[in-house]
């Protein structure tokens, strides 16, 4: 059983760089942010009000949004490590890039689309006809997110930001001949874009969330320079838990938000970069423990499915357990509960969809060989 497990989890053997396996437990531990996000919104009705217990979920809840931050980090830096040392063709570089969002995102859309008929006041689909057919090609082009669309899976959102780089970072490379600069004059551009993208936000509420990526690139700039000093694993940790209480102080507007985005840039800089460069540290043997590495590889389709799995798992509590003042337990021993259901639904759609149609291995010889890396993205 175990056997049959590995060989259908485990995307690392024979893989790449020393920096695999935490940076799969990375996403795992990012993926689990995002659950909480979900989990603390739907089982928020079982919580009693005005309590302690109330406050600690909320502070969840926001600690759980810097998930979708760290996979954009992640993202990022696998991306641009794989464009910046050669030349690609864009469109094979774009279709390896479609190959890798569609299948599992069109496997859950057609779920949801099926689910919208079924239950149709829970439905986002609007009403007319011709509203419904641009709201569904507006979802299937992943447009909600950069623009002011409702998605119609919640999470979706940050997929518009993936592809807005997959599309965007190859055109930057070749514009600014970047390949031909030294690794300083690199960072220091992606530093004033960096800035450019903050001050924006600030000044016109733009797509802040576009720092993340730019960490991550230099992150992978940083990995090439022996003279960055390398942050302990205690130091990476303490930047960690002061980067999530970071999101909880009262920063109020689109600056305070731009300065929370900032910080936490910085946060899973130190924190990637500490796993990145010293594999065989105790924090990132720690992000190689191997259940944490098989949720990371399936994060794709965990990442999609997750809340659906969730909402459908509540429906029925009620019958069961009334929602009111029913104490902590509920709390905390509906948690992990709740994190198997999404397990076993989201490993359904890893295996029967994401697996074979995205991840199934290249031969890759050369400079192809990073492919396979990229594909993990």
């Amino acid at each position: 059983m175990l056997d049959w497990v590995r060989r259908r989890f485990e995307l690392a053997r024979g893989g790449g760089g020393h920096n695999v396996l935490p940076m799969e437990g990375l996403r795992g531990f990012a993926v689990f942010l995002v659950f909480l996000v979900h989990y603390v919104t739907l089982v928020e009705p079982w919580i009693s009000k005005h309590s302690g217990l109330l406050a600690l979920a909320g502070a969840l809840h926001t600690i759980g949004n810097t998930g979708v931050d760290l996979f954009f980090v992640l993202s990022g830096y696998l991306i641009y490590g794989s464009l910046i040392p050669r030349r690609q063709n864009f469109f094979r570089f774009m279709t390896r890039r479609v190959e890798r969002i569609y299948p599992a995102f069109l496997a859950v859309f057609g779920v949801y689309l099926l689910l919208s008929f079924v239950f149709p006041n829970e439905s986002k689909i609007p009403g007319p006809s011709q509203e419904a057919i641009i709201y569904l090609l507006q979802n299937f082009f992943l447009l909600p997110g950069l623009f002011p669309i409702q998605p119609m899976i919640t999470v979706a959102w940050s997929l518009s930001y993936e592809m807005f780089y997959y599309l965007a970072i190859p055109l930057v490379i070749v514009v600014f001949r970047l390949r031909a600069r030294t690794a300083a004059w690199r960072t220091g551009f992606f530093c004033t874009v960096a800035v450019a993208i903050l001050g924006s936000a600030v000044l016109f509420e733009g797509p802040v969330r576009l720092v993340m990526f730019i960490s991550g690139i230099l992150l992978c700039e940083a990995m090439g320079r022996t003279q960055v000093p390398i942050p302990n694993g205690m130091l990476a940790c303490l930047t960690l838990v002061l980067g999530f209480l970071a999101t909880l102080l009262p920063l109020p507007g689109q600056s305070g938000f731009a300065l929370k985005i900032l910080f936490l840039s910085l946060v899973f800089f130190v924190l990637c970069f500490a796993c990145f460069r010293e594999p065989s540290g105790w924090l990132p043997r720690s992000f190689s423990w191997t259940p944490l590495r098989w949720l990371g590889n399936m994060s794709y389709s965990y990442y999609l499915l997750h809340g659906l799995a969730l909402k459908a798992a509540f429906f029925g509590l009620p019958i069961l357990m009334p929602p009111g003042q029913n104490g902590p337990w509920i709390f905390w021993g509906l948690l992990p509960l709740m994190f198997i259901v999404t397990l076993g639904a989201s490993a359904v759609l890893f295996i029967a969809v994401e697996r074979p149609f995205s991840l199934a291995p290249r031969r890759a010889t050369g400079n192809e060989a990073v492919e396979l890396g990229e594909q993990r993205a």
